[in-house]
């Protein structure tokens, strides 16, 4: 039977790949919405799917003895790698195919019929994640039983479960909102044109008095003539109030620049790499080197690379964990980000792939940069990894309990050889 589901699976995917292109704009149409239909009914079938799996993989680790407090550990990673998604990812869409699948019938019924995305259903789990099933059920079955979700925007539909959520159980999203304001920070993420979002995460009171300051401090500036645009002063408001320096100011931190030592002399143009950003170019390379070194905040130490493959030259060590200098010597080669596929979270430890305890050396080979949850999840039964000799870029071979192998390759060279 799986077999000929999969050969009809395929069959389908070779029709929409070959789709014609003369059809008229009614036909268009008409091929649109029934390939977002089929794209509903796929997610639908990925989330019984996928709680199947969860099922499966806790049952047998608790035949195979693992401590209750770490079973299910992994399914999500499995999840994620299939579904070519970051591990954080394939947490949100596992614990959305469990809630769809065992509590939210109506909603996966819509989802079944091709009238309701995947999106959609994550707004509906979202806004009761805080309620008993009792009420959870309930708000399945009013916005769903009848479809009226499916007639409804992201927008509506979200207002409309929180309207449900507030009337049947007011106590629990009070308490959700309390909590919510413990979960404040701020984040930063690469932005294009060596800019970066720089996020905060606040209560709404404190978000708007912010954001209020900053546009009173805009149009101050914009009545006294300043020719700057009120995004810029916003901007550079916050920097100067945050900081305590002014925008245009060099602040004293310490930032890890490569680049080779022509592009660094003007010789070429090879683009730079700035750790946690990505990707430079040499000219604005070459001006943060100057203006940090006339102002005696930087220093530079020199990485060397191989000269036929610009990969990092290594040191290897003894020792169970990596020294610092090879610790930082492979974040810098896997330029900061985990390196299980898709996942593109920062690196928080340093691992081996093949596991120390089972002979693996301490070496840059069978080192890679790893997220504290990938790292974990790599210690779940069933799961190996190990380094492969390969004439191309560092690469390490993960197996997954299923039997399924992952193959994750360093990033391309950081600076051109």
């Amino acid at each position: 039977m799986f077999d000929t589901l999969m050969r009809q699976l395929d069959e389908t995917a070779s029709v929409l790949v070959d789709c014609p292109r003369d059809l008229s704009d009614a036909q268009r149409i008409d091929l649109i919405r029934k390939i977002e239909e089929l794209h509903c009914i796929g997610s639908a079938a990925q989330a019984t799917t996928a709680a199947d799996l969860d099922e499966s993989q806790r049952a047998a680790q608790v035949d195979a003895g693992v401590r209750a407090e770490r079973v299910g550990e992994g399914v999500a990673e499995q999840l994620a790698l299939a579904r070519r998604e970051s591990p954080h990812k394939g947490s949100r869409l596992l614990g959305l195919a469990k809630v769809l699948a065992g509590e939210m019938p109506h909603t996966l019924g819509l989802m079944r019929q091709g009238r309701l995305n995947e999106w959609r259903a994550t707004i509906l789990a979202r806004e009761t994640a805080c309620l008993s099933l009792e009420h959870r059920a309930e708000i399945d079955r009013r916005l769903c039983a009848t479809g009226e979700a499916a007639t409804m925007s992201d927008t509506a539909l979200a207002r409309a479960a929180k309207k449900l959520a507030c009337e049947l159980d007011p106590a629990a999203i009070v308490a959700r909102a309390r909590k919510a304001e413990t979960e404040r920070h701020v984040s930063i993420r690469p932005a294009p044109d060596t800019m970066c979002w720089v996020t905060a995460l606040l209560p709404v009171t404190a978000g708007v008095g912010v954001y209020a300051a900053l546009l009173a401090a805009a149009k101050a500036a914009v009545a006294s003539g300043d020719e700057r645009g009120k995004g810029q002063v916003m901007a550079d408001t916050l920097v100067a109030r945050v900081t305590g320096a002014s925008a245009a100011e060099t602040p004293r931190v310490e930032v890890k620049l490569v680049m080779t030592d022509r592009s660094l002399l003007g010789q070429a143009d090879d683009a730079a790499h700035l750790a946690g950003y990505g990707p430079v170019p040499a000219p604005w390379a070459r001006a943060l080197v100057k203006d940090a070194t006339a102002q005696a905040r930087a220093f530079i130490r020199r990485l060397y690379v191989a000269p036929a493959t610009g990969e990092l030259v290594a040191m290897d060590s003894r020792a169970r964990l990596a020294p610092q200098g090879l610790a930082d010597l492979v974040a810098t080669r896997d330029q900061d980000l985990c390196r299980t596929p898709w996942c593109g979270a920062p690196i928080a430890q340093t691992d081996h792939a093949h596991a120390f305890q089972a002979g693996g050396e301490t070496s840059a080979a069978n080192l890679q940069g790893l997220c504290q949850r990938c790292n974990l999840a790599k210690q779940a039964p069933g799961w190996f990894a190990t380094p492969v000799v390969t004439q191309a870029r560092h690469t390490i071979e993960t197996t997954t309990p299923t039997g399924h192998r992952h193959r994750s390759r360093a990033p391309a060279q950081l600076v051109g050889r």
